[in-house]
């Protein structure tokens, strides 16, 4: 008899995050895209904002608009750090 396992959508948002490359971010919707709800945007931020897993890469996760936005790590400053620090290019909001 096959099992099926139900997965979260946390958990599908937070895999996800852990597959985004350092150097790298994807919007809050982008994620929600790619878990499945396009629509969802606001649901990513919540499942970030309560992530204290160090294997799930939140900080690589911004607004919308380009802005770096809050992170539950040590804020926004601390976010825009890790995000330098791995090689993310604040003018571009790429690599």
């Amino acid at each position: 008899m096959k099992r099926t396992v139900a997965v979260s959508f946390s958990d599908l948002v937070r895999a996800v995050v852990r597959k985004i490359p350092k150097g790298s971010v994807l919007t809050y919707g982008q994620v929600a895209e790619r878990a499945g709800n396009a629509k969802a945007a606001r649901a990513v931020a919540r499942v970030m904002s309560q992530n204290y897993d160090l294997t799930v890469p939140c900080h690589r996760v911004i607004r919308a608009d380009g802005k770096v936005g809050e992170y539950n790590r040590g804020g926004e400053a601390a976010k825009r750090a890790l995000l330098i620090a791995e090689g993310w290019n604040e003018q571009t909001k790429r690599r």
